[in-house]
């Protein structure tokens, strides 16, 4: 008897536990190695860990802030240009967290282009006029002494594996690639010209949600920002376990895989600091990009008072 009341105990708990996990939905923009803070949450428990119960999905970045503001998706991980220009064109959405405050994309050239420099006049390949691949070739070509406005031409191409296929077809001279892709783009004789986590600070990954989620729910919020958090600090600290879940997540061989790992580690970070610099860098660029003249304050775009929060509970100061 006491045995049977037992199991039925544990069975009563069971069920308590997995009604009172929060089901929330999170888009994502793809699937590559500086997405991976919450499918990796996922995978090793944090999410579970923190009470919820999460369904990640692959939409476009357009198609999830809609969604993100029609109720539709809970959570989008994208920070750039999308996701700033809805909040200050009024879409009532915010970016709570950073988890990848720069972006993981090389410059990358055909074999006869060895520099920068030597892309003048010619043409390079982004996914879309004003998003992040776009600012960050931008901004590399500044870096190195070119106007980046004058001595470039931008190719809207689209997603990762379409920049590849141009560049490996010879439409242009050089894409704006990331993880895996800039790897396999090096074995094929390709030059990686530069990084840009090299010469900017500009969040490509973190956490956007809905004003009113922030006002409902801030709760919710903060254990989904743990979860991130504990996958961000399992990310930098196991090598071995990260290359292990990107073989499985993203279907690589081992050395594909380290070499996506060798590749975005770097920029996994935490620190708000970081996060407000960066944000504040995107805000100005996307302004231009959409001919907004008026002062814009941090707090209309982001509120990162949670993430502070989740921080200090974890010991991060």
């Amino acid at each position: 008897m006491i045995k049977i009341f037992c199991v039925f105990l544990v069975v009563v708990v069971l069920a308590v536990s997995a009604e009172a996990a929060d089901k929330i939905r999170i888009s994502m923009t793809g699937f590559a190695g500086q997405f991976m803070t919450f499918p990796l949450a996922q995978k090793r428990g944090f999410l579970k860990e923190e009470g919820i119960e999460p369904e990640i999905i692959r939409i476009s970045a357009a198609a999830g802030r809609a969604a993100l503001s029609g109720g539709e998706v809970d959570y989008s991980t994208g920070i750039g240009g999308t996701a700033i220009g809805g909040a200050l064109s009024g879409v009532p959405i915010k970016v709570v967290a950073c988890f990848v405050p720069a972006p993981v994309l090389a410059l990358v050239a055909r074999s006869e282009i060895k520099s920068v420099q030597a892309l003048k006049g010619k043409t390079v390949a982004v996914l879309i006029f004003g998003g992040v691949a776009h600012f960050a070739a931008r901004a590399i070509a500044k870096h190195y002494g070119l106007d980046p406005e004058k001595d470039l031409k931008y190719l809207a191409v689209g997603p990762p594996d379409a920049r590849f296929a141009a560049l490996s077809q010879g439409l242009v001279d050089a894409a704006v690639l990331g993880p895996p892709l800039d790897f396999a783009a090096r074995k094929q004789g390709f030059n990686i010209l530069a990084r840009a986590h090299d010469v900017l600070v500009f969040p490509e990954t973190g956490l956007v949600t809905s004003v009113k989620k922030i006002q409902d729910k801030p709760d919710q919020i903060k254990r989904v920002i743990r979860a991130g958090i504990k996958a961000n600090r399992y990310i930098r600290a196991n090598r071995d376990g990260t290359v292990e879940f990107l073989m499985e997540w993203l279907k690589l061989n081992r050395e594909v895989a380290t070499a996506t790992y060798d590749g975005v580690v770097k920029v996994y970070d935490d620190d708000i600091n970081v996060c407000e610099k960066g944000l504040r860098l995107v805000i100005d660029e996307t302004k231009k990009t959409m001919k907004v003249t008026r002062d814009v304050p941090l707090g209309e775009i982001a509120d990162l008072s949670i993430i502070r929060e989740a921080q200090k509970e974890l010991g991060i100061k």
